[in-house]
């Protein structure tokens, strides 16, 4: 999406050479309008998959998600629980995701009353890197009986392999804009999917 990665360029920062901090329109402060073009960006992408939920991981994942989900006609948006809050009584699908942003490990939840089998389940999150969010997140989806229809990441670092770690789940990974290097605080982008 050649009016993401402009407002990447523009808008972001590259920090040494793993980091593109987009938190003046992305996962801070959220430039509303733009969210909206991500949406329907995903909701043309991914028109054929035909979801019936999208599932992502609180908290950066979640205005991305909301954004497609009203592309798709208002869909519901499933989030998975980075920890277990006391109200959190039910019975949980549940798989370990390791951050790297944070350097820790947390145990993702989702109340299994929220995806089912029948649902034909979209992932949808900001960042893709080293893919163990969203492998996570496609785990408490197999663990649901749920169909995964596709991946979608706002954006990818595709140098930190993400992608290949989700070839397991056989569903189309989307990226809105993929990086394939950043050096001297310049942004090289792949072609998009």
């Amino acid at each position: 999406m050649k009016a993401l990665e402009e407002k990447i360029v523009r808008d972001g920062l590259a920090l040494g050479t793993e980091i593109v901090k987009v938190d003046s329109f992305l996962n801070h402060q959220i430039d509303t309008e733009f969210l909206l073009q991500l949406g329907d960006e995903f909701a043309r992408l991914f028109a054929d998959a035909a979801p019936s939920k999208i599932l992502t991981m609180e908290s950066s994942g979640i205005s991305v998600a909301v954004a497609t989900a009203l592309s798709f006609g208002k869909l519901p948006v499933v989030f998975a629980k980075k920890t277990a809050p006391s109200t959190m009584v039910e019975d949980t699908y549940s798989a370990d995701v390791m951050s790297f942003t944070r350097g820790k490990v947390s145990t993702a939840r989702v109340a299994k009353k929220f995806i089912s089998p029948r649902d034909r389940v979209l992932i949808i999150d900001d960042f893709l890197a080293h893919g163990e969010a969203a492998s996570g997140l496609a785990e408490i989806v197999r663990q649901s009986g749920a169909k995964l229809v596709g991946i979608g990441a706002v954006i990818e670092k595709a140098f930190q392999g993400g992608r290949e770690k989700l070839a397991p789940y056989s569903c189309p990974v989307v990226a809105l804009a993929r990086i394939g290097q950043i050096e001297n605080g310049e942004i090289h982008f792949l072609p998009a999917d």
